[in-house]
Parts: structure tokens; C-alpha cells; sequence
């Protein structure tokens, strides 16, 4: 069986680990947080069940890339959520989508595109995160039907 092991000794930095060895590589790496939010649309120009009022539990996953700073991190998941709750989900949890999100059919396509150009705008504003950027943005509508948004389509067109 597998007992429980207390560690030895507690790393302590400046001590164990200098702070010049907390950053490890210069590589630009991925990093990827994912959030829930319910919402009611419709649908114009649209024939199917979609075109009356109805709601979904969306699923949203960032992938946000950038160089670590000098403790190894390039931004804390908490600042994604932060981000995600002051300037992203006040316009879409428990809303009706076609009132709070500028005139648009609410289709997870338009949705998507919405949502990435609002954390890319958001990176932009934290000089800290010099570098981070949106890879991508995946919205889904249902637990097996998705859009995605991608930084390469997002700014070539």
C-alpha cells in the first residue's frame, strides 16, 4: 500500500532556490483556463429550434500564450478569471445574449469572435503581461457542438 509521506524539508527560496533559478526556459508556452455561464437567445433568419427563446450552459476555454517572467509564470490563472468575470461575463451569465451583446445574431460563430476579441482587448490594457496573446477560443453551445476562434484567422482577415 501507499503511505502517507510527509516532505522532509520545505524548499525555501534564497535559501534552496535562488531566484534566478525560478525561470526555466525562454519558450513561449500555452496556458488554458475554461468557464461556465448560462444564457437565453434566438435566433433571427434562422428555421429550427433555435429560433425561439431558449438557454444554454456554454462552456468557454481560452488558450492564452506568452514568455514567462522571472517566476516562471506568464499570467496566474486568477488574473484569467478575473479578466473573465470583470470584463467578459457581466454580458453573458444569466443574460438574454441578443439585449446585452452588441446588435449581432447570437450564433455561437458571432459569440466566439465577440469573446476572443474581448480578452485579447483585455490583454492589451495589462502592461504586465507584455508578449500574452489569444490563441484561441473555444464556445461551447452544447457539451459536443463548439465554435472556435483562432489568433492565426483572427488576424490575418
Amino acid at each position: 500500500m501507499y503511505g502517507f509521506k510527509i516532505v522532509d524539508h520545505l524548499q525555501k527560496i534564497d535559501e534552496d532556490i535562488k531566484r534566478d533559478q525560478l525561470k526555466y526556459h525562454a519558450k513561449r508556452v500555452l496556458v488554458s483556463k475554461e468557464f461556465t455561464f448560462d444564457a437565453a437567445h434566438h435566433l433571427h433568419c434562422y428555421e429550427g429550434k433555435c429560433k425561439n427563446l431558449h438557454g444554454h450552459t456554454y462552456r468557454v476555454i481560452f488558450g492564452l500564450s506568452g514568455y514567462t517572467d522571472e517566476r516562471g509564470l506568464i499570467i496566474d490563472f486568477g488574473d484569467i478569471k478575473n479578466i473573465w468575470k470583470e470584463k467578459i461575463e457581466i454580458y453573458l451569465d444569466h443574460r438574454y445574449l441578443n439585449e446585452t451583446l452588441p446588435l449581432m445574431n447570437t450564433t455561437a460563430e458571432n459569440m466566439v469572435v465577440w469573446i476572443y476579441e474581448k480578452m485579447a482587448e483585455a490583454l492589451l490594457e495589462e502592461q504586465s503581461l507584455e508578449g500574452a496573446r489569444v490563441e484561441f477560443v473555444r464556445l461551447y453551445e452544447t457539451p459536443t457542438s463548439f465554435a472556435e476562434a483562432r489568433r492565426e484567422w483572427m488576424e490575418v482577415e
